[in-house]
């Protein structure tokens, strides 16, 4: 049996290692992932330091965290928006099993779009992802090969707009809040249309592939993000691509407890395991540790945790 998980580490670590904060997190973040006991962990906000004296980035604090601990010893790859290592929300996938190869997606198949917005009509707007997906080729002991995406995408938040903020939080106009928030569903929507077409692509090489898209997906299995990824047949309405579509493992949980994130009082389903059909097959078992879950909305002073439930699912490899 082989697991697999996916946890969003709520921008884990600091600008510099060992940080007080991040000190205080250790412990706690430490049990929670060991506790996942997991053979193959999908990790999203991983933060990465400056190394003293200099240089780039490193993901010491990641360093300090696995130190002791079964996952130290895993194979390691990560992607950040501008290299394998970025100031903030780096991707981290570690595994048991080793890693053949891998790649940061980002505009690779699906190019940055260009459009014009009714607050300044003259100066068009690049809309380009905030950060990459990173895919990582496993090698299964027969010698088969498990794909693993690990995403996390643009938050249903209003992306800045050139002239339309008057601080950090505050808009100038609610047409431009509007344009913020539209061009957050335009970086979310062609994420997720990036990876539909990085499956299909291995899906054209072997129908039978074994393909993973774990992470934090920012939308609920009705959202449009992820019913682009998934391609339902009763969306498509077209049997012969039934095999393209994905399977949700989540959806095994029961009904009651299928949340990751809480949102004042809401229930929310944001981090995701999506499956082949080959890979679908080989689910025995699922879960989502959401038990200790608080409400973003009602953090506590001196809070450790994280706001994401790990998901995992166990795979009859």
């Amino acid at each position: 049996m082989m697991r697999l998980a996916t946890f969003n580490m709520e921008s884990f670590g600091g600008d510099r290692a060992g940080d007080s904060e991040t000190e205080a997190r250790l412990a706690p973040m430490r049990e929670r992932l060991v506790s996942l006991d997991p053979d193959i962990l999908c990790l999203q906000e991983v933060n990465g330091q400056r190394p003293v004296g200099g240089g780039e980035r490193v993901l010491a604090d990641l360093d300090a965290l696995l130190e002791g601990t079964p996952l130290a010893d895993f194979h390691r790859v990560s992607a950040g928006p501008d290299g394998p290592v970025g100031d903030r929300h780096n991707l981290v996938t570690l595994s048991r099993l080793p890693v053949t190869a891998h790649r940061s997606l980002r505009h690779d198949l699906v190019p940055p779009v260009s459009i014009r917005l009714p607050t300044a009509p003259d100066d068009p707007v690049d809309v380009r992802f905030d950060r990459p997906v990173l895919q990582a080729c496993l090698a299964l002991a027969d010698g088969r090969t498990l794909e693993v995406f690990n995403a996390h995408l643009r938050a249903p938040l209003a992306a800045p707009v050139p002239g339309e903020k008057l601080d950090a939080h505050r808009w100038r106009s609610a047409t431009g809040w509007a344009e913020g928030y539209h061009l957050a569903a335009l970086k979310r929507t062609g994420q997720a249309l990036e990876i539909r077409h990085a499956i299909d692509l291995l899906l054209d090489a072997d129908p039978r592939a074994l393909i993973a898209v774990a992470g934090d997906l920012n939308a609920d299995l009705f959202e449009t993000p992820l019913r682009m990824l998934m391609a339902p047949v009763d969306e498509t309405e077209t049997p012969d691509l039934a095999d393209r579509a994905l399977a949700a493992a989540e959806m095994r949980v029961p009904a009651e407890r299928r949340h990751s994130a809480l949102h004042a009082g809401r229930r929310q389903l944001l981090d995701h395991i999506l499956m082949s059909q080959a890979l679908a097959e080989k689910l025995a078992g699922v879960d989502i540790e959401n038990d200790a879950l608080i409400d973003d909305t009602d953090i506590p002073n001196g809070f450790r945790g994280s706001l994401h439930a790990p998901v995992w699912a166990d795979l009859d490899l």
